[in-house]
């Protein structure tokens, strides 16, 4: 299983971080080993003082695929599920900075929270999904899925231009405005259609 994130994907996101609209999908790697074990807490890593949350719709291939067209995408995933991106962001700064990869910054151990999942078919429309983060309550992300610059069988057909897709394989989407950093006793709740998909706390 790998897991697969799209960097850039909301123009506020962009916005925000003062980055360059990309041209194409921005695409980075995680481990399977930064996935976040059920039920833990998440523990904010010594090398960091700004590790920030960023909440992405997220979907699980069920079907192998390569070279897939836009068309026929929808056929290579039946679940929608919400996670978490943890970002070491002054990490990622420093690495930017010296043009290296991010890995580091977002592939460390526990960077990756991977709710609950559920059927597509009980949602509205993958490209019209409303979902939300709240931080100690307060809504800190709040956004749609037709605010993405690439839609998700766009990136589905993008991503399996280079990478075989396998089932199992999980595609974070990318993250809308809001981000922000976390601090310990925090507690971060995640919102699919109003439906809870998981709660974190943060140590």
């Amino acid at each position: 299983m790998k897991i697969i994130c799209i960097g850039r994907n909301y123009t506020d996101h962009i916005k925000e971080l003062q980055n360059e609209k990309p041209t194409d999908p921005v695409i980075f790697i995680k481990p399977d080993s930064s996935v976040l074990k059920n039920g833990h807490d998440f523990y904010i890593p010594d090398f960091s003082n700004d590790v920030h949350y960023e909440v992405e719709v997220l979907v699980k291939i069920s079907k192998v695929g390569k070279f897939i067209e836009p068309k026929f995408a929808h056929k290579y995933y039946s679940e929608i599920g919400l996670g978490i991106d943890f970002t070491a962001r002054d990490l990622q700064s420093q690495l930017k900075e010296k043009g290296l990869p991010w890995e580091k910054a977002k592939g460390f151990d526990g960077a990756s929270v991977v709710g609950k999942w559920v059927s597509k078919d009980t949602l509205p429309a993958v490209d019209n999904l409303n979902f939300q983060l709240t931080k100690n309550g307060e809504v800190v992300q709040n956004a749609n899925t037709s605010l993405m610059l690439w839609k998700v069988d766009e990136l589905i057909s993008y991503i399996s231009t280079y990478f075989t897709l396998k089932i199992g394989d999980i595609i974070f989407t990318g993250t809308p405005a809001g981000v922000g950093k976390v601090a310990p006793e925090d507690k971060l709740q995640g919102f699919l259609e109003d439906k809870k998909m998981f709660s974190i706390k943060v140590k």
